[in-house]
């Protein structure tokens, strides 16, 4: 009798580990081992490791998918049957010589291009401005300067959108250089406070050791710090494209267009169809730049840090 079995199974020991990492040497043993079973004399071992939080955990397997079907395909049926509703309605509704005025000619396509091109432009410029911004604050010598900063971006989102963007078109005059200034201003705050709250909460014992083996500032910066905060300016990036589409219809009272035109041009005509028209087209693009940041963020998110959905 081996001095383990005279010990009561005492000194319970692992199996080896299989080429694949599981445990057992046997065909048997792997496929319990494969199928998550902890064989009966590790039960004990088992346990101790799961409450003191050192059992392994389950990579992510190579290659295997990290979005669910129903992430990529609820959305988009759900705006084509939308729109599609919308469409077959607006054919078959009565509309007068104003409300035709105020839609043919390409007049809904042109309205849709223009508020695409705000988005995108606004966009543009809120990351050209505060991903390096919120960087620099996060540095020892700007570090001071976070507060004042992060202040005068709050500032953007506490006075009113439709009464920043008259006030930038006194200034800059009419046109759509001043609802692209206007949206910046406004979006610039949530990629701002993520870019910077992402870099903070990053554990400086991993800065420290990166610095440790040789790696310079930048490289520092390039390979540790933003991979792990991408999480946090992503969802940041998202919140500012859905502000932007939002924000983009007010740009037709300073003469930027875009599908508030559709919404402006109801309201005042008194045209329900055209109205309708215009505020659906609205949250579709809206609902359809939120799930396309969406996938962006998962599919963009450094290795090791995804999460499946």
């Amino acid at each position: 009798m081996t001095p383990s079995a005279a010990s009561g199974g005492g000194d319970r020991r692992r199996p080896p580990e299989g080429p694949d990492g599981v445990n057992g040497v046997n065909g048997a043993d792997g496929a319990d081992g494969a199928h998550g079973a902890v064989p009966p004399g590790d039960a004990e071992t088992a346990e101790r490791e799961v409450a003191s939080g050192t059992a392994p955990t389950r990579s992510t397997p190579v290659g295997g998918r990290r979005i669910s079907w129903q992430k990529w395909t609820f959305m988009p049926a759900f705006l084509t049957a939308a729109l599609l509703a919308t469409w077959l309605w607006f054919r078959g509704a009565r509309l007068d010589s104003i409300a035709h005025q105020a839609v043919d000619g390409g007049k809904v396509w042109l309205a849709l291009r223009q508020h695409l091109q705000l988005t995108a432009i606004s966009t543009f410029f809120v990351l050209v401005i505060a991903i390096p911004l919120g960087i620099a604050l996060t540095r020892p010598r700007l570090r001071r300067a976070a507060p004042f900063a992060m202040a005068v971006a709050n500032l953007g989102q506490a006075v009113p959108a439709l009464g920043l963007l008259v006030l930038l078109v006194i200034w800059l005059g009419i046109g759509a250089g001043s609802a692209i200034v206007g949206m910046v201003v406004y979006a610039v705050l949530p990629v701002l406070a993520n870019t910077i709250a992402g870099l903070r909460g990053i554990d400086p014992t991993l800065t420290e050791a990166a610095r440790g083996i040789g790696m310079s500032p930048l490289g520092v910066l390039a390979k540790v710090e933003l991979p792990l905060a991408v999480p946090l300016i992503l969802a940041g990036v998202r919140t500012a494209l859905v502000l932007n589409v939002g924000t983009a219809t007010l740009a037709t009272f300073g003469g930027g267009g875009g599908l508030g035109d559709l919404i402006s041009a109801g309201i005042i005509t008194q045209r329900m169809p055209v109205l309708i028209l215009g505020s659906v087209l609205t949250v579709a693009l809206a609902l359809l730049v939120e799930w396309l940041a969406s996938l962006a963020e998962l599919l963009l998110r450094p290795r090791g840090l995804e999460v499946a959905t």
